[in-house]
């Protein structure tokens, strides 16, 4: 009975200072954050966001089908199984010949 009383005194013991946190912690916490904003200038943001809307707007054509192909469910679930690009081709048919 001693030593389990012994051994719970211990165990909350070491939650006590396992779980304690300092102001100090807290502090650099503030302080990264403070910095993180700081790590991407405003002119590197704006260029980000500038590749970002070319990028958008010439996409490959690949990309063009699997987007097609992700609102197509069926297209979706073959696609899972045999690849996207085997997918569209089956849901939707290259035409050819000028038909």
């Amino acid at each position: 009975m001693k030593s389990l009383l012994l051994l719970s005194i211990l165990a909350a013991l070491a939650v006590a200072v396992l779980c304690y946190e300092s102001h100090e912690s807290m502090e650099s916490y503030e302080i990264c954050k403070r910095n993180a904003n700081t790590f991407i200038s405003p002119q590197q943001r704006w260029r980000a966001k500038a590749h970002e809307r070319i990028r958008e707007r010439t996409k490959p054509t690949y990309e063009i089908n699997r987007e097609a192909c992700d609102d197509f469910k069926l297209c979706e679930r073959y696609a899972m199984v045999y690849g996207y690009n085997a997918a569209y081709n089956r849901y939707f048919p290259q035409r050819r010949g000028g038909k």
